[in-house]
């Protein structure tokens, strides 16, 4: 009987140490060490998924852009919020660069269609209260939702992989409270630049208030 019990808590000792493990979720981005990144917290880690809630806090974005192309859509949008943590702002001030680059992407509906994309900044902590104004850019309170649902993967980024990841998330919550949230819109965060080829660490994320 005695060695029965022992057993059995073992099972359990092994057990929520397996649920611990998982709820912590994703390493923190390596870039984050570096450089400044929004805060949250993780609310549910699964295998393939976690769900995290994210401080609202101060972005600068551009205008929607219209494109066959998340590559050219990103590209012409990064552009702009480069130019703006240059100087291309009403205080001239030079900004420090922050991480992701969080890419608001609203899928088209037929093949020969655009599709629309918002490229967002995350404005330091230094300005956050009060960022420098811009003709070309407009500030916002992101995320507006209360939840993000997030997918984790690697490499770079093009217009073939974001959309097959972005399935991949919508698949892996099937059968979980969130599989009802997901609408067709969605986030991708880029947390390196172009140039940099290891520890490349991006983002798929579905918004929800569920």
């Amino acid at each position: 009987m005695r060695g029965t019990r022992v057993s059995v808590l073992v099972v359990l000792v092994l057990f929520c140490c397996k649920i611990n493990t998982e709820g912590k979720g994703y390493k923190e981005a390596f870039n984050c060490k570096e450089l400044e990144c929004p805060k949250y917290e993780v609310m549910h880690s699964g295998k393939q998924f976690e769900v995290r809630k994210y401080e609202v806090s101060t972005w600068m974005s551009t205008p929607t852009i219209n494109s066959t192309s998340y590559s050219d859509a990103v590209a012409r949008g990064f552009n702009l919020l480069f130019a703006y943590i240059q100087g291309n702002n009403y205080k001239s001030a030079k900004i420090e660069m922050t991480a992701p680059v969080l890419v608001d992407v609203h899928p088209s509906t037929g093949p020969f269609c655009n599709s629309t994309f918002v490229v967002n900044f995350y404005v330091p902590q230094k300005y956050q209260k009060y960022p420098p104004g811009s003709s070309q850019l407009r500030s916002a309170k992101l995320p507006r939702q209360k939840y993000g649902i997030v997918r984790r993967f690697g490499g770079f980024m093009n217009d073939g992989n974001i959309a097959s990841e972005a399935m991949a998330l919508k698949k892996s919550v099937k059968g979980t409270p969130w599989e009802s949230s997901f609408g067709k819109s969605y986030s991708v965060a880029g947390y390196n630049s172009p140039f940099e080829y290891d520890n490349r660490v991006n983002e798929v994320i579905f918004w929800s208030n569920n």
